[in-house]
């Protein structure tokens, strides 16, 4: 009786093209930072600046450098774009030291804790970087990007009147999550009556938008209302107290500005030239067809996290959505076109424009669509998460196949 043969095992190359279709069948993995995720980490950052500055502490050069550089911070005043940097030579040799550190391109993230003593190392390490030119191109935060949808319940909305306003809306859905509710609340008392004080009102409005969950704080300030609705205009321009949050007589811009790097108020928020910073990164036009630097999503992101510091902008009015920060440029001398070009940046920005409108007309269709069940998920459009999720360059299925088929056929 002849004995079948025994199976004779895979060749290497075969196993390898199994495992490369194994690998393209499984789902790709999730996307970090979703908009309810908790406050990130540092470890979540690819390079944070507080992690960078104990690799620098483990080397001596390095460390001794940094503390070099640190002291001459306090030595050197935060040069305006129409100065020229004054940078004595021990700093400039300092900062050439830290160069090929860890502590080169280290980022930080507008939710992280630790925040402020992370762009506090962050803002040393910029003037190292550019030795002592002051880049407002260049923002200090990493971008992530959101990946879980926003669940709402629009059945709880059955106790307001079918006609009311957007901006009503959405502040109700805000005061049904605890969390959005509960930062609201502290900000309205803190920005309320007559004798309010400006810097606890800007404190509670700067912990709101950094730290209730994204839909919430956009749906709230980017709500959308018919051009002849007052009540509702006059709801969303009132989202930041302008009573309270902005100076009662409007200064100069360019005083406005020197004031946020300067000032004790944004001393005591460090961030507030970091988001100045982060919002002329990513929603300035860099031509004079309005081609915007990134995504929509990303100047939005950056110009709510304004929200709260001395350079806080809003609406100019109830009946459109025109904003504009609360500042003149009358008396600016010879320094009137850079001043203009500074309040332009918010009233005359095609790029923030946009970015409003469209997260407006997002807004809009939420509540104007026959959705299968009360409560769903929404996934606001966003171009990174498709880029992501649609590789162009992945061959398709068929064609990793067909060569291990005709392999196996061969085999």
């Amino acid at each position: 009786m002849v004995r079948p043969p025994s199976p004779r095992p895979l060749p290497p190359v075969v196993l390898m093209l199994l495992l490369l279709l194994l690998l393209l069948l499984l789902p790709p993995s999730p996307l970090p930072l979703a908009a309810g995720d908790p406050l990130p980490t540092e470890s979540r950052l690819m390079n944070s600046c507080l992690q960078a500055r104990r690799k620098c502490q483990a080397d001596p050069i390095c460390s001794a450098a940094y503390h070099h550089l640190d002291s001459c911070t306090s030595s050197i005043s935060t040069p305006l774009p129409s100065e020229e940097p004054s940078v004595p030579a021990d700093c400039l040799e300092a900062a050439q030291q830290l160069r090929n550190s860890s502590l080169i391109g280290c980022m930080c993230h507008r939710r992280m804790k630790n925040q402020v003593a992370c762009l506090d190392i962050y803002w040393t390490v910029h003037r190292a970087r550019s030795l002592g030119n002051y880049e407002l191109d260049v923002s200090p935060y990493e971008d992530t990007v959101t990946s879980k949808p926003w669940k709402m319940n629009l059945s709880k909305l059955n106790m307001l009147k079918p006609d009311s306003d957007l901006c009503l809306k959405f502040a109700m859905l805000c005061t049904l999550n605890d969390k959005c509710d509960r930062l609201r609340k502290a900000y309205g008392e803190a920005c309320s009556g007559p004798h309010c004080q400006r810097h606890v009102c800007l404190r509670q409005l700067l912990t709101f938008f950094e730290k209730a969950a994204e839909p919430h704080a956009q749906g709230l300030l980017l709500c959308p209302c018919a051009p002849n609705d007052r009540g509702c205009g006059e709801r969303r321009r009132n989202t930041i107290a302008p009573s309270c949050a902005l100076p009662p007589v409007a200064p100069n811009c360019l005083e406005l500005r020197r004031l946020c790097f300067s000032d004790p108020l944004c001393r005591n928020f460090p961030s507030s030239r970091s988001r100045l910073v982060d919002f002329q990164a990513h929603c300035h036009p860099m031509d004079i067809l309005g081609t915007c630097a990134t995504e929509q999503s990303r100047c939005l992101r950056a110009y709510l996290g304004l929200i709260g510091t001395a350079m806080t902008p809003n609406f100019v009015s109830n009946v459109n959505t025109s904003v504009a920060l609360s500042c003149t440029c009358r008396g600016s001398g010879n320094l009137q076109e850079e001043c203009e070009q500074l309040e332009g940046f918010f009233s005359h920005n095609p790029c923030l424009t946009e970015a409003i409108a469209a997260k407006m007309r997002f807004h809009s269709q939420l509540f104007y669509q026959d959705w299968p069940h009360p409560t769903f998920a929404v996934m606001a459009h966003q171009n990174e998460n498709r880029a992501l999720r649609s590789q162009p360059w992945a061959p398709s299925l068929f064609s990793c196949t067909l060569p291990l088929i005709l392999l196996l056929s061969l085999w």
